[in-house]
């Protein structure tokens, strides 16, 4: 094997800048070194802070809009505080693209409600984009976005775009208001409620905290989706990211493989083990 062909050696590439996007979080801006690196929402790649390790992330951008790969990394241990140290110019490795992707092409006519809670919209962000570069290819576009406080709502400088895209409806809200907000007050859960998107020729693609997930599925089931199509992408423990450690298994699954991209048919006997 060449150490090109290895997958366990990451590509080299340079942080060409980074974007403050909320509480601790950033933006990450990484272009390849040469390197070809082609990829689909929904993948991850594991980005590495030389001499300090190397951590999962779930890729943030499209390729059809940015040159650079695009990362959003809260800053929360010893590799993203590594990370968030570092200066524009600095040499970066990045290991992937990994997993599966989002089944975008099959839900090509269908509607699609998004929801992303936290650093969890993140890799919900390229699928937001694809599908409002692609509009006529979509029905109505739903985006519930929720965080813990207005502070932690991330991508806050495209909400505008999101709400002018034609049938396209943005829902925000937070769990705990400040004295500057002036939106929805309450759990995801909630907004999902009060929004009730109907489920006729529909799709739901959830993204953050297990817990999160799990109350999301069973509002969604109330509201008659079923099983297959609530469509999730799951974080978990991964140290290889090709399904040598065993570290990410899903009963049978490993996520860095058959994931992080699931549908809920897939994961539902399995979901209560990640909460």
């Amino acid at each position: 094997m060449s150490e090109r062909d290895n997958p366990l050696r990451p590509l080299l590439g340079t942080l060409v800048d980074t974007k403050d996007l909320a509480d601790d979080i950033k933006l990450f801006q990484i272009e390849l070194n040469g390197d070809r690196f082609e990829y689909q929402p929904g993948q991850f790649a594991f980005v590495s802070a030389f001499g300090v390790g190397e951590a999962p992330f779930g890729l943030a951008s499209v390729s059809s809009r940015t040159p650079a790969l695009e990362f959003a990394i809260n800053r929360i241990g010893t590799v993203t505080s590594a990370l968030h140290g570092l200066e524009r110019g600095a040499v970066v490795g990045v290991r992937g693209p990994l997993g599966n992707a989002f089944p975008l092409d099959e839900m090509q006519g269908k509607n699609v409600v998004v929801l992303g809670g936290g650093i969890g919209g993140a890799p919900l962000r390229p699928v937001i984009h694809t599908i409002l570069d692609n509009r006529p290819d979509y029905g109505h576009l739903d985006i519930l976005w929720a965080a813990r406080s207005p502070s932690l709502l991330v991508f806050t400088d495209e909400y505008d775009d999101w709400r002018s895209a034609p049938d396209t409806e943005l829902h925000l809200t937070v769990d705990k208001g400040d004295s500057d907000w002036t939106g929805n007050v309450g759990l995801i859960t909630g907004l999902l409620e009060k929004a009730a998107p109907s489920p006729e020729d529909a799709v739901a693609i959830i993204c953050g905290p297990p817990i999160m997930i799990k109350f999301t599925v069973l509002t969604l089931q109330k509201l008659g989706f079923t099983a297959e199509q609530m469509i999730m992408t799951l974080e978990a423990k991964m140290k290889c990211g090709i399904g040598k450690c065993g570290r990410c298994n899903l009963g049978e699954k490993f996520v860095c493989l058959d994931g992080p991209v699931f549908s809920y048919a897939q994961v539902s006997h399995f979901l209560e083990s990640f909460v």
